[in-house]
């Protein structure tokens, strides 16, 4: 068994663990899964160093073969990574540990089931991001829809139910149009290795398939991601899912969706995304004004984190469709800093609602007084949001629109519109939340503790130094650019 294999499978030793834990005994429960969850970390953290000092070996084992008429197919248990996959494995271990902690904070009933349901949802994603063929990507990307409609449908909100069966009927109808372009893939590439589909439509770029399957890449990648009008089932899952739950949700799963559309999309078909690019550009534009509007007028703070991860996937989508070396570079550079920001803003929204009961726009007015800290963190967190010089998402944000100009300058003006409702929904809501009248409707609450404050630093620090030291992912990532680059003409 190789390292990626190793990474891949580790949280089945939280998983099995667990179960000789009392289901009561809930301070060793909490105990064991953080300490579970250092191990996927570990393994994440090898995998990112080696993959920047050496090329990291791939699994590969015969799995599957059997006979089609004259022909004979095979089909591999394939793990391979690039530098796109590696920043999203290290990425998947940093928030799962963060956000395991957080459930000693927020979940306080059949604690050993949920840490074993959190352990499958991140074997799954890692397995999604080092998958080297597309059955075994389908295979985990499957895997993760079953605990995360059990996270759920169990322990979310009020309408828990409703939104568990949204984000599986959705999803659901995301993977069966996943499973008819993979298939149409097969019969036509005779594999589904990465490298060889590349090859194979690389000398098939024009063909009507090809294009067929760009569409419905698009439409299953566009549905994770999520795009408008696709998007209710993700306000949903926002509002409602336990904050550990979203906070991974938030911070990784929504990645799966930009991580298919740059890697098998643009990597696979790039002349087919070529003929799409107008619709990218448009899709991504109504992602960015009508996310960033709606979070405007909300009047949760939830809703407002919902829809403001629904403007800022615009931003990736406007990326993608700059099809350059900036504006790919900067779709990957917001997926992973919206998944670093979002898991810091649902980390201290949970905190929050842990002393006020509420997340109402509303009721939460003048926090700067009693709880400096959070409030300080808030702003912290709005600034990053916004696109502060020296965070990681202003440098995401320059080279998806330094991209733009280059290629659709009329997109970019108007797009230009969102970055300015952006400022001003994330400055509204936290403003008026940490520096407006104190009600004393929540008597006097305490500031955050330790256990709080460090996954907290934990993430502005990444947030920053992505910000600051922006060639920590440029350099990881440099080999992946050039070669879509070279499929997209140079």
């Amino acid at each position: 068994m190789g390292l990626l294999s190793l990474l891949v499978f580790s949280p089945i030793v939280g998983f099995i663990i667990l179960f000789f834990i009392p289901k009561h005994d809930m301070k060793m429960l909490h105990k064991i899964a953080l300490a579970a969850s250092f191990i996927p970390f570990l393994f994440g953290l090898l995998v990112f160093i080696l993959f920047k000092t050496d090329e990291i070996p791939a699994d590969i084992l015969k799995w599957i073969e059997f006979e089609a008429g004259e022909k004979s197919f095979v089909i591999h248990y394939e793990l391979a990574v690039d530098g796109f996959s590696t920043i999203l494995i290290f990425l998947t271990a940093i928030i799962m540990s963060i956000a395991i902690l957080a459930g000693s904070f927020h979940v306080k009933k059949d604690i050993r089931m949920f840490y074993q349901l959190m352990f499958l949802l991140e074997l799954g994603v890692l397995g999604v991001f080092a998958s080297g063929n597309l059955f075994l990507f389908f295979i985990f990307f499957e895997i993760t829809l079953i605990p995360m409609f059990l996270l759920l449908s169990k322990w979310g909100g009020t309408d828990r139910e409703e939104s568990a069966f949204h984000y599986l009927v959705y999803n659901g109808i995301g993977s069966l149009i996943l499973l008819v372009a993979i298939a149409a893939i097969f019969v036509s590439a005779g594999s589904t290795n990465f490298d060889t589909v590349m090859q194979h439509f690389a000398t098939n770029e024009n063909s009507g398939l090809a294009l067929g399957i760009a569409i419905a890449l698009l439409l299953a990648f566009g549905i994770k991601l999520p795009i408008f009008p696709l998007h209710s089932w993700m306000v949903k899952v926002h509002v409602d899912a336990p904050i550990p739950v979203v906070i991974v949700h938030a911070g990784v799963l929504l990645k799966i969706g930009a991580y298919g559309l740059i890697t098998f999309g643009i990597g696979f078909f790039p002349v087919a995304f070529e003929k799409l690019v107008l619709v990218l550009a448009i899709l991504g534009l109504v992602n960015l004004l009508y996310g960033a509007y709606l979070a405007l007028v909300q009047k949760e703070l939830r809703a407002v984190l919902a829809y403001s991860s629904i403007s800022h996937m615009g931003i990736i989508l406007l990326g993608i469709a700059a099809l350059n070396e900036s504006g790919i570079q900067g779709a990957i550079f917001q997926a992973v800093s919206h998944g670093l920001i979002a898991a810091l803003f649902f980390l201290l929204v949970g905190s929050l609602a842990n002393r006020t009961n509420t997340t109402s726009l509303k009721k939460l007015s003048g926090l700067a007084r009693l709880t400096p800290l959070l409030a300080g963190f808030l702003l912290v967190a709005a600034l990053a949001g916004l696109g502060l010089p020296g965070m990681s998402g202003f440098v995401s944000e320059f080279m998806v629109f330094l991209g733009l100009f280059e290629q659709l300058p009329w997109i970019g003006v108007i797009g230009t519109l969102g970055l300015v409702l952006t400022v001003v929904y994330m400055l509204r809501v936290v403003m008026n939340m940490t520096f407006g009248t104190y009600r004393n409707m929540f008597g006097e609450i305490k500031d955050l503790n330790v256990y709080e404050v460090v996954p907290t630093l934990v993430l502005i620090i990444c947030i920053i130094g992505i910000g600051v030291f922006p060639n920590i992912i440029a350099s990881t990532i440099q080999l992946t650019i050039e070669t879509l680059r070279l499929g997209i003409g140079g």
